[in-house]
């Protein structure tokens, strides 16, 4: 159940929202023999009152118009919001209208619970879930089957299953007429079916009722995928966290931080809130947020953000973050946003399915009836033709299908290895002029290897390189399993070390052979031949790491994340679309000027998920946009663009997000999108 809050405090966008009564002496609440209960200031609060809920049982945007309407007939209640993405109902009233809320979602066919409450288990069956529909296409192939016997036999069991189909749709119309919602979809479909079996289009109706169920049962499922993605994007914050008062360390909901407390993060586990580093170093893995595939290197006092992880040992931060208000939170938050945001042909479908069903509806009435009254028509051939205007202006099709062209467009370009979510993603491909990558692992594929080896005189190139393997073999940087990897790729035998330790801010050390072996970063260097090399190498994108044997510089490894083998192609095609190009990463500058400019595209780095969002909005503006990414990090982006495209190879959260996908993880699926999508519009 949620509780109202105050609007003279200001609460996080994503926490619980609470109110606490202000405390009152006893004795100044009874008056004679009388004592109230609320304070003036409780009254105050109750009477500006926002409220939040989760939804339960949406399947479409279309039904969170729904309960916008429904709640919106409640007295006291002045603004509404349902945000579809992450199944949030904000209500703004007057008054502590909680009760009355609650009760008309309910009465509309929708159920709401607390922000904190938990799912509840789905246990229902598939087959126990879809029983309905199974049964209504049986009864279908059944009349049918009837049919070619017996017309009279089959057109009785086409009037059942028109009447077993058009239960559940009448029921929720007459749901949402209580509610509010005197022309909803629903409510078409059941005056078309019941208009069909007027007219002896019985199997028209059962047709017609089946279509539609498929249809809202695909939605369902689409919607139950989405809402995956989202699950997968909180759940990078653990429920729990380890806090430690006083030398004591409890095990605490996630929700319970605060700022100030002192929380401990095992190696491998994920931030429960944004903090401030108190251990003296420590790596952390912070792809999720950023998409930089390396892991980041922080010391005492730097700033962590929920959701990093803790690469290699055990780490103590306090808290910065409120409750809702952590980096995770403001992904939430961005996604939510850019849900608001929608364009112009979004907001005039809007506007036109709210006048369709009445239009037709109003208009088979006049044909059924201006005839007759004024013309001296008869009345049954006037009135047979209403219905079959109704029947007609069912918009089934709207509602299940595309036009013949776009359904041949989808077909194919999901043989090329396109999934491409609907006619009107195909429609917004179309228009596309720009394409904003990101680069980590879309660009790119996401993993460092090794790019040179650079060796003094005294040790051979694949000598050194499996001496450094030596060291780095069970660390889980990715920049020492890329050195590792390339070592078994070369098929190298690599020596066995011993006493293997990491050293705060400088490296990796272990006993190979009897001898003390060094792993560190470049800025380690005092061997001034190297400084030449290593600077050209830094400047190119590329990480340097030093290898030193008893404190004598043996050589150079340098490591990037490479391009994809099909990047140049596939920017070219574009180009010859008319279509330009520009790299919006998280990654640090240097990195991505180097894969900037053997691409030949324009590019802008550092970027947090907010200024991706920024950057989308602002090149949308000049043209239409479309954000190719694979990571969390980019969902918001993929959100505020014209059209968001996953890579098959990225998160949950970014494929869920994204209206398009390259199910084969190749770029130069993106020029055969937007050709296709082109010819398509053009038929």
């Amino acid at each position: 159940m949620s509780a109202p809050e105050s609007q003279d405090k200001k609460v996080p966008h994503f926490s619980s929202l609470k109110f606490t009564p202000a405390a009152k002496p006893a004795e100044s609440c009874c008056t004679g023999h009388a004592c109230s209960s609320e304070t003036a200031a409780e009254n105050d609060a109750l009477s500006h009152a926002r409220f939040s809920w989760l939804v339960e049982g949406m399947d479409c945007a279309a039904c969170a118009r729904k309960v916008e309407t429904a709640v919106r007939q409640v007295p006291g209640v002045s603004q509404v919001q349902v945000l579809f993405a992450t199944e949030k109902l904000l209500v703004n009233a007057e008054g502590n209208v909680r009760p009355q809320i609650e009760s008309a979602v309910r009465a509309a066919g929708y159920q709401l619970r607390d922000e904190n409450a938990p799912r509840a288990e789905e246990s229902t069956s598939w087959l126990r879930e879809n029983l309905p529909l199974l049964t209504l296409v049986a009864m279908m192939a059944l009349s049918w089957g009837l049919e070619q016997f017996s017309p009279p036999l089959g057109e009785i069991a086409f009037i059942a299953t028109t009447l077993v189909g058009l239960w559940p749709v009448a029921r929720q119309a007459i749901r949402l007429i209580k509610s509010g919602s005197w022309f909803a979809i629903e409510t078409l479909m059941s005056v078309a079916a019941i208009g069909a079996l007027f007219i002896g289009a019985t199997a028209e109706a059962a047709m017609v009722l089946l279509l539609f169920l498929i249809g809202e049962r695909l939605e369902g499922w689409a919607a139950s995928r989405a809402r995956q993605g989202v699950s997968a994007l909180m759940a990078l914050k653990p429920d729990t966290a380890i806090r430690v008062r006083d030398g004591v360390r409890e095990t605490v909901a996630q929700r319970d931080l605060r700022p100030g407390d002192v929380i401990e993060v095992a190696a491998g586990g994920r931030l429960p809130a944004d903090g401030q580093l108190l251990s003296p170093f420590a790596s952390f893995d912070e792809s999720a947020l950023t998409g930089e595939s390396v892991p980041v290197e922080r010391n005492a006092g730097e700033r962590v953000a929920a959701g990093a992880t803790s690469v290699d040992r055990l780490v103590q931060l306090t808290v910065i973050s409120e409750p809702g208000d952590s980096a995770i939170d403001r992904i939430l938050k961005l996604i939510e946003e850019a849900e608001e945001r929608r364009a112009p042909i979004e907001r005039f479908i809007d506007r036109f399915s709210r006048i369709y069903t009445p239009a037709i509806m109003v208009v088979a009435l006049l044909v059924a009836i201006i005839p007759p009254l004024l013309f001296a028509g008869a009345w049954l051939p006037w009135i047979y033709k209403g219905l079959t205007l109704l029947l007609i202006g069912c918009p089934c099709a709207l509602v299940i299908s595309t036009p013949a062209a776009i359904t041949s467009g989808l077909a194919v370009a999901a043989r090329r290895g396109a999934l491409i979510k609907g006619g009107a993603a195909l429609e917004q491909l179309g228009r596309v002029r720009q394409v904003a990558f990101d680069k980590t692992g879309t660009l790119t594929i996401g993993q460092p290897r090794v790019t040179a080896v650079l060796t003094t005189a005294d040790i051979g190139e694949n000598d050194l390189l499996a001496l450094a393997a030596a060291v780095e073999q069970g660390s889980s940087h990715p920049l020492a399993q890329a050195v590792v990897r390339e070592a078994e790729q070369r098929q190298l035998v690599i020596p066995p070390a011993s006493g293997q330790r990491a050293l705060a801010g400088s490296g990796i050390e272990a006993q190979v052979e009897g001898r003390q072996v060094l792993i560190c970063a470049a800025g380690k260097n005092r061997d001034p031949q190297y400084d030449e090399p290593i600077q050209q190498l830094e400047s190119a994108g590329q990480t340097v790491v030093l290898v030193m044997r008893d404190e004598a510089l043996l050589g150079i490894v340098a490591l990037r994340d490479t391009l994809r083998d099909d990047a140049r192609q596939a920017v070219d095609e574009l180009h010859q679309l008319g279509v330009q190009g520009i790299i919006l990463t998280g990654d640090n500058p240097r990195a991505a000027a180097a894969i900037a400019s053997e691409l030949g595209l324009a590019f802008r780095a550092g970027l947090l998920p907010a200024d991706k969002v920024q950057a989308v909005m602002a090149l949308n503006a000049q043209s239409p946009l479309a954000m190719v990414g694979d990571g969390i990090n980019d969902a918001p982006a993929m959100k505020a663009a014209t059209i968001g495209i996953a890579m098959g190879s990225g998160t949950d959260v970014a494929l869920e997000t994204a209206d398009a996908a390259l199910t084969h993880n190749r770029l130069t699926g993106l020029a055969q999108m937007i050709s296709l999508a082109r010819a398509t519009h053009a038929n």
